[in-house]
């Protein structure tokens, strides 16, 4: 007796790749239309499952092939460039595994996916920190020794966790915060350590900047998490700065008219 069509596609949906391939020639002579859509379902998520399971390797790989046989903290920072809100900076020590499913460039996250992920990455790291810079300190100083200040003090973290780091990877362009600094350009993309840098220090900042909502619900900082939307914008002209604004940011909606 033929198997049903619901049965069918209930173990292709579940099926690996070998038990995918013994299904596939299993069916080979089965000509209903909804057996080989389910078939073609079935191999095209395996697909992206080897897909993402070969770009999971290739982040590993190419952070082993820049500093082979050493142990290496990925350094990543979130929120550079918005005009309200702290910096904030994170640092992660991996193991070799076990891979981390969806770890990627925060950006290239979906945003409903980086909790679960953020979480994955803390629980099975040797070592992380998160580390904020406050705008004050950016207005006085400026964001160049806002990232370094931040940097040193999340690798002295987790190095304070126990671990002796011989590598600091180092997203985007040289700071010469640390003599083991190596910088690698888009490296959130490239690297495994520097990804799971990336993706809890925004999902921490993402948190951070929702409970600051609460106390300046003016300026929606839950939404554009403070960068400078047409909305924020309009609120900073509306209602001014907050103390937890950069005022040097903001100095073309502040500055009063000369006219």
């Amino acid at each position: 007796m033929a198997r049903t069509l619901a049965e069918i596609k209930r173990d292709l949906q579940t099926a690996d790749r070998a038990q995918y391939e013994v299904l596939a020639r299993a069916l080979a002579a089965d000509e209903r239309k909804g057996v080989k859509q389910a078939l073609t379902t079935a191999r095209r998520r395996l697909d992206a499952q080897d897909a993402e399971a070969s770009r999971l390797q290739q982040m590993y790989e190419y952070q082993e092939h820049l500093a082979p046989g050493c142990v290496v903290a990925g350094l990543d920072e979130v929120g550079r460039g918005p005009v309200a809100g702290p910096l904030c900076v994170a640092c992660v020590v991996l193991p070799p595994n076990p891979r981390i499913a969806g770890l990627n460039d925060s950006k290239q996250v979906p945003e409903q996916s980086r909790p679960h992920i953020a979480q994955e990455i803390k629980d099975v790291a040797l070592a992380w920190d998160i580390q904020y810079v406050q705008p004050d300190y950016i207005d006085e100083h400026g964001m160049s020794a806002a990232l370094r200040l931040a940097f040193s003090r999340s690798l002295a973290a987790v190095e304070a966790q126990g671990i002796s780091v011989d590598v600091a990877l180092l997203d985007g362009n040289p700071l010469g915060f640390d003599p083991r600094e190596r910088n690698v350009v888009k490296g959130d993309a490239k690297c495994a350590s520097i990804a799971a840098a990336s993706l809890i220090a925004k999902v921490d900042r993402d948190a951070l900047m929702c409970r600051l909502a609460l106390d300046y619900p003016q300026y929606g900082f839950e939404k554009c998490k403070g960068y400078a939307s047409a909305e924020h914008i309009q609120a900073i002209k509306d209602f001014g700065l907050t103390p937890v604004h950069r005022a040097s940011f903001c100095t073309a909606w502040t500055q009063e008219t000369l006219f």
